[in-house]
């Protein structure tokens, strides 16, 4: 089975092929530095992460870029209210979100570009459109003309004249079109500014990433990617420029994310509803939000909230379950168990695959996946010693290092959990056997309404997660 993409240019998906066979040019907008990173843009570059690593493991060599936005009127507005230069308040950001992004084992960018560092790149391609009549020059402004883009809105699948009607862009008066957007601002005083043809000015928010794509992944890439709240204007306007440069489309395929919601209510800075990751990630793993993010949709809305997290903890303890070693008796499982854990395997190697080459189901993949720890615990039950459990773990430890989970948190308070647990399983089986029933029947009803499963068998008594 092909590997099918869904593509927001086209509104369907199609088999993905790439400019250069084997190879995957990828581009994904980072953040805008002002500010801690929060578990929205958590949810971002988890879903790209993950569609990175499936294609790795398709045998696919990736280069991918997540540029990092340092100067902007936010970062420039809240530096002037600290009273620092902006330059250092971006800089102190991206040293922190490198810091989440690897507290989410999240791979590292092929590259990290930032708008500072392309400048002149931006002021040669604002030249540009200026000469082909894509942009204007008004008072040290250079504002791009919608206009002259006969397709703009084909990504967002809006038309121009209905954007005219229904506008809410503050209007200035010395744009052509309300929507036009500017590529190049004249700096106001105390401003960051490089010297242009212009005046001193700094670039518009949408040719930056325009720039550090032509860099550093040259005319045309595989994958834009990005949260389904950039579709329009940024990436609408990304588009427009970059296309008016080089006469040929930009990217392949155009990949959102839905948008993580609080409670019901999409996150936002006015809404005050924000949760830093750095916050998140000191009382949780960072395994627990990719498993949020796994189990939805890369393009579905996805809900945060402490019932979803609680869920997630428990469905990762269930996870990591299927790790542990053979019973200590163990003599090994009879034959047909045996063979039903051999097929297990392919099976779910066979599911997973299918999944994921469906537009990246994360959760249908995250689905095989739990049927084999359900089959590796059922052989355990029955008496599978660690060589052959062997082979089932480690495929699901490949699997799920494919979805870029460790298995590994939450490892004081699981730690902590088995050797309770242990103990109690320990107590049932002595009360079993002085026959008293009722109490230990309590033992396993209570246990079994924290998700603990016992399971008696000739050899003893084990436990796993539900």
């Amino acid at each position: 089975m092909a590997l099918r993409v869904y593509n927001t240019l086209t509104r369907e998906k199609s088999d993905f092929e790439t400019i250069e066979k084997g190879k995957v040019r990828m581009y994904v907008c980072g953040p805008t530095v002002y500010d801690s990173a929060h578990v929205g843009h958590a949810m971002s570059a988890l879903v790209f992460d993950v569609i990175r690593r499936y294609l790795i493991y398709k045998g696919y060599q990736v280069q991918y870029v997540m540029n990092f936005t340092d100067v902007d009127d936010k970062i420039i507005d809240r530096a002037n209210r600290l009273g620092i230069e902006p330059i250092e308040l971006a800089e102190k950001y991206i040293n922190e979100f490198k810091k989440d992004l690897e507290s989410l084992n999240i791979l590292p960018a092929t590259e990290h570009p930032r708008a500072t560092e392309e400048i002149d790149e931006i002021i040669g391609m604002v030249q540009t459109l200026i000469e082909r009549g894509a942009a204007y020059e008004v008072d040290g402004d250079v504002f791009f003309r919608v206009e002259q883009a006969k397709d703009y809105g084909k990504l967002s699948g809006r038309k121009l004249e209905e954007m005219n009607a229904g506008s809410r862009i503050r209007v200035d008066d010395r744009k052509e079109n309300p929507m036009d957007f500017a590529v190049w601002k004249l700096a106001k005083e105390g401003e960051p500014a490089w010297d242009s043809p212009w005046g001193p000015g700094r670039p518009g928010w949408h040719i930056e990433c325009s720039a550090m794509n032509l860099s550093h992944l040259g005319q045309q890439i595989d994958i834009h990617g990005g949260g389904n709240d950039l579709i329009f204007p940024h990436h609408e306007n990304e588009i427009a420029q970059t296309e008016a440069i080089t006469g040929k489309p930009f990217a392949r395929y155009w990949m959102h994310n839905g948008m993580l919601q609080l409670k019901g209510e999409k996150m936002s800075k006015s809404l005050g509803n924000l949760v830093p990751i750095k916050e998140f990630i000191e009382q949780h793993s960072g395994d627990v939000m990719r498993l949020m993010v796994l189990t939805s949709h890369y393009r579905s809305p996805l809900t945060f909230n402490n019932e979803v997290i609680e869920a997630n903890e428990r469905a990762l303890e269930r996870l990591a379950s299927a790790k542990r070693p053979a019973m200590p008796e163990a003599k090994g499982a009879p034959g047909d168990v045996l063979d039903e854990l051999t097929k297990q395997v392919e099976t779910t190697r066979q599911a997973f695959t299918d999944s994921m080459d469906e537009d990246f189901n994360t959760a249908g993949a995250l689905g095989s996946i739990f049927d084999l720890v359900r089959m590796i615990n059922l052989a355990r039950s029955k008496g599978a010693t660690d060589a052959q459990l062997d082979p089932a773990q480690q495929t699901l430890t490949e699997l799920t290092g494919v979805l870029g989970l460790k298995l590994e948190t939450d490892q004081k308070t699981s730690s902590s959990a088995d050797a309770f647990i242990d103990l109690l399983v320990e107590l049932r089986q002595e009360l079993r056997q002085e026959k008293n029933y009722a109490l230990s029947d309590t033992i396993r009803d209570r246990l079994a309404g924290l998700g603990v499963i016992i399971e008696d068998s000739a050899q003893g008594s084990t436990w796993r997660w539900e």
